[in-house]
């Protein structure tokens, strides 16, 4: 941007903050892009404002940073009127609110859309404020409403659960029932109380899953004999992603709430949620019954797309032979493409043509004309003329339609989207066999790696199991977030451990020396036992004398023997995530291989010990597939298979720890020892693609630290992260130790496991 230029809206801008200067040339190169000359003025005027208010620097930088997007979707009006918002919350008592509040004016635009909703929402606000802002003679507000800014923190999370009209009836009820009490008005907009929750599920707009989840069940057992694990997801939580219906081994993913599809002319509603919830799962069923995977290495991703729209349509034909009534259903969920709509000459249309050809396919009466769609639908009908028809032979019609329509403009980067998204129909990853990766198919394994671990998922897998969350923001648990998959560790070579230990073979002989001190070396006798190894003879005389002399003998006339020392759990969780397959500087092994070397040593000297021990490791992949993998079990003894176990480790994935630390205080704390340690093993903070802040999921560990501490559990963290100084005293407090040089850990986690339990 031109100085001079810069230098006069800055000028403009009444605000003396010496931060500004950083960052207002990047605030303007946005706003300059945004907005209209006109808006430039109302947007420095505005920011003006939020400056003289007084509340320091940070509400004039959320101003400047969010607006110029907020004005973008609400139109420039909403600048002045965000700002005069601002100025009012700051002639009030209610000034601490006008952080919260700028921070969910972005979200809050994005979610309503229009400014006439957008005003809608700040005359609820203010609502809100005059209604709870309290007073001590009736006449002036004195005390800030207590319910105000723990609203505006939950704003990005109410807005997606519910509607503008929902979020009005689930606050005026909380300012209804609770005028004159400001605790548990704090306890309502926080969402900790009960009737809190209950009104917000009340309130969700659509058919909910958890409502239904039972009928779904039954319907797919009545109906098609099958019984699937649904797991499922947010629609609100991920607007980038826009996550679809999908299954693979671990169950069928469905949105946990669905709008009833309304005709937009005539206001009528077309399909129930409940309708489209059976849509999505006899989809689904339809593929898993039909469907054969084929090699996707050798079709573009035109090619694959298209075998995708012929392979869904035929499998939706085959339900429909049996159940007729399905037609009804997928003919009102599926977009209807206007033939000519699509401008060939500027934009890619070949999603449009796709559409149109499901469309024609699907619906008798489609009324199109074009003859490569007509061409192509009757070569469908012919294939499935004489039975089943393949998705082979459903790729090869594809291939020709591809083919023969193909145009320059479908390489365009702008694309056809409307009335081309079926929503009902899941993403067809099932549908895929890939042998070599590529740019396209980085994201899945091997094929033959993937196999072989769903078999093996298969074999030795139990039911998920689900663990909450905590959620810093909302200061509460998202109950049943996650879901996690244990397993057994698939094995490998003992001998590769059996030869790491040899590598040692000094270091070891050093611990066995130590752990011999360690060990306890004498019986104490526990006398007063009714069951025991030996007589307790002084007992017995008393006892005999007593049952002479006609008074009740004592029974308790025996005594064993234990020994006088250790009485310890431990459990040893390691973080087998993908950057344990880096190599530290200086070092000529991974992560993973000199963890592999720490373990190994450590569970050799547990074992010469006597300890309880049991080890196991873990990965994420959302929140949805979080892996725990047993190596060792409490009641094994080091030996080949925990060694084959261990010598098979890999790492990939993700970090969250919360849940895995949840778990693994599940089997710990069933042991019965005075005292019980969990050991976690990782390089780096929690962490999950599926989450933007870096601070939710540290907080949940550390949340989990907490309960484990509670329930008696010592939790203790070796990190071999250099930088983890700056996160890993927020989870653990003072129970953890950094190893900046990774290559010393198989001599230092021995020797850390003797100083803890010693």
């Amino acid at each position: 941007m031109d100085q001079e230029l810069l230098e006069q809206y800055r000028n403009q801008l009444k605000c003396s903050f010496e931060q500004l200067d950083d960052t207002f040339e990047d605030c303007m190169l946005e706003a300059f892009t945004s907005l209209s000359d006109q808006g430039i003025k109302d947007y420095l005027k505005g920011a003006s404002l939020v400056c003289m208010i007084g509340r320091g620097f940070e509400p004039v930088l959320v101003y400047l940073e969010e607006m110029p997007q907020v004005a973008k979707i609400l139109g420039e009006n909403c600048l002045s009127t965000v700002s005069q918002a601002v100025w009012e919350l700051s002639r009030s008592p209610n000034g601490n609110s006008i952080p919260p509040f700028l921070n969910s004016v972005a979200e809050a635009a994005r979610r309503l859309g229009s400014e006439e909703l957008f005003q809608k929402y700040l005359d609820l606000l203010f609502d809100l404020a005059e209604k709870t802002t309290g007073s001590i003679h009736g006449h002036h507000t004195t005390f800030p409403s207590p319910g105000l800014p723990l609203l505006l923190a939950n704003v990005p999370y109410l807005l997606n659960q519910l509607s503008l009209e929902g979020l009005q009836n689930w606050v005026d009820y909380g300012i209804r029932n609770y005028p004159d009490h400001p605790e548990r008005q704090e306890n309502y907009f926080s969402l900790q109380s009960a009737d809190s929750k209950a009104i917000l599920q009340r309130e969700r707009h659509g058919t909910l899953f958890i409502d239904n989840e039972r009928k779904l069940n039954l319907y797919l057992k009545a109906l098609w004999d099958v019984k699937f694990y649904m797991i499922p997801y947010s629609t609100g939580f991920d607007e980038l992603r826009k996550p679809v219906p999908y299954f693979d081994n671990l169950g069928v993913r469905v949105p946990d709430v669905l709008d009833d599809v309304m005709d937009e002319s005539t206001k009528i509603v077309t399909a129930k949620g409940i309708d489209r919830y059976r849509a999505i799962l006899s989809h689904i069923v339809a593929h898993k019954r039909w469907s054969t995977p084929i090699v996707a290495d050798n079709f573009s991703p035109f090619q694959r797309v298209a075998i995708e729209t012929l392979e869904d349509s035929r499998v939706e034909l085959l339900a429909m032979r049996i159940y007729p009534g399905l037609r009804s259903i997928y003919t009102s969920l599926h977009p209807r493409p206007i033939e000519d709509d699509c401008d060939n000459e500027v934009e890619s249309c070949i999603r449009h043509r796709l559409a149109m050809l499901s469309y024609a396919i699907l619906n008798p009466d489609h009324g199109y004309s074009n003859p490569d769609i007509l061409e192509c639908r009757e070569q469908f009908f012919d294939a499935m003329q004489d039975g089943e028809s393949s998705t082979s032979e459903m790729a090869s019609i594809a291939i020709s339609f591809i083919a023969k329509t193909r145009r320059q403009t479908d390489q365009l980067a702008k694309m056809y989207f409307k009335d081309t998204e079926i929503d009902y129909r899941d993403e067809n990853r099932h549908l895929w066999i890939y042998i070599e990766l590529s740019d396209d198919e980085e994201m899945f394994e091997d094929s033959k790696k993937q196999a072989k671990k769903e078999e093996e998922e298969e074999d030795n897998g139990l039911p998920p199991r689900h663990y909450h969350e905590w959620d810093y923001n909302t200061k509460s648990y998202r109950p049943d977030w996650v879901s996690l998959y244990e397993t057994l560790h698939p094995p490998g070579n003992p001998a590769d451990i059996d030869a790491l230990l040899e590598k040692h073979a000094l270091l070891a002989k050093r611990l066995k020396q130590l752990l011999d001190l360690l060990k306890p070396q004498q019986y104490v006798r526990i006398r007063y036992q009714e069951d025991g190894s030996e007589l307790d003879l002084d007992t017995a005389i008393r006892s005999l004398i007593d049952y002479k002399s006609g008074s009740t003998p004592d029974p308790r006339i025996n005594m064993s023997h234990k020994h006088d020392g250790r009485d310890i759990a431990v459990m040893l969780l390691l973080d087998l995530s993908a950057s344990l397959n880096e190599t530290p500087p200086g070092s000529d092994k991974t992560i993973l291989e000199l963890s592999q070397e720490a373990v190994a040593l450590l569970s050799y000297a547990i074992e010469h010990l006597g300890d309880q021990f049991a080890i196991a490791g873990f990965s994420s992949n959302t929140r949805h597939e979080v892996r725990y993998q047993h190596i060792k079990g409490y009641s094994e003894h080091w030996g080949d298979d925990v060694k084959a176990r261990l010598a098979a480790i890999e790492a990939g994935y993700s970090t969250r720890m919360g849940a895995a630390l949840r778990h693994a205080s599940h089997y710990l704390g069933n042991c019965q020892a005075d005292k019980k340690l969990l050991l976690v093993l990782t390089d780096g903070e929690p962490a999950d693609i599926d989450v933007s802040d870096s601070k939710l999921l540290i907080e949940d560990t550390r949340k989990a630290v907490q309960e484990l501490d509670q329930d008696g559990i010592y939790t203790f963290c070796i990190n071999l992260d250099p930088h983890a100084d700056e996160y890993v005293q927020d989870i653990f407090g003072k129970q953890f130790l950094v190893i900046d040089k990774v290559e010393q850990l198989p001599e230092k986690l021995p020797y850390l496991f003797m100083t803890l339990t010693g």
